[in-house]
């Protein structure tokens, strides 16, 4: 089976790789994700709406699960293809833009990405795309955090 860049199974077949759908809790968005990577992702996706900022409602620029490549590459997964990644204010945040959350929101962002082991797009080291944030675990590491933090309830 194909794998995304962090290495979980990728599949245009949804079934294939557990792909869920989880509501955010707090709004009325629903995000499609692998089935245990979505723990996680929704979990984040909470705390951001209260914690950074709200989710847009009635635009269409929150995303998960996507059977693609990277931008802007030709070979290589992304991590979208396997349900482990999430795009969130699409339109506020645009791929490639810096700086479009304000200096307190960026240290309670990363405060989060840690918490949730993820890796936030607006820490790449070339393109931006600050609207993305990433499983970068093993499942079995999600496992372990999804118990740490008690979402398995």
């Amino acid at each position: 089976m194909e794998k995304s860049q962090n290495g979980w199974p990728a599949s245009k077949d949804e079934k294939a790789i557990g792909i869920k759908v989880f509501p955010i809790k707090g709004t009325d968005i629903k995000i499609r994700c692998n089935e245990l990577a979505g723990v996680i992702l929704a979990a984040f996706a909470a705390e951001f709406h209260t914690q950074i900022e709200p989710i847009d409602k009635g635009e269409l620029d929150d995303w998960a699960y996507a059977y693609r490549p990277v931008r802007g590459q030709t070979t290589g997964l992304s991590n979208h293809a396997s349900g482990t990644a999430i795009d969130l204010n699409a339109t506020k945040h645009p791929l490639g833009k810096e700086h479009t959350f304000t200096g307190v929101q960026e240290i309670k962002l990363k405060d989060l990405v840690k918490k949730y082991g993820l890796r936030w797009g607006g820490s790449y080291k070339t393109r931006k795309d600050e609207m993305h944030f990433e499983i970068i675990e093993t499942p079995e590491q999600v496992k372990l955090r999804i118990n740490k933090l008690g979402l398995n309830k």
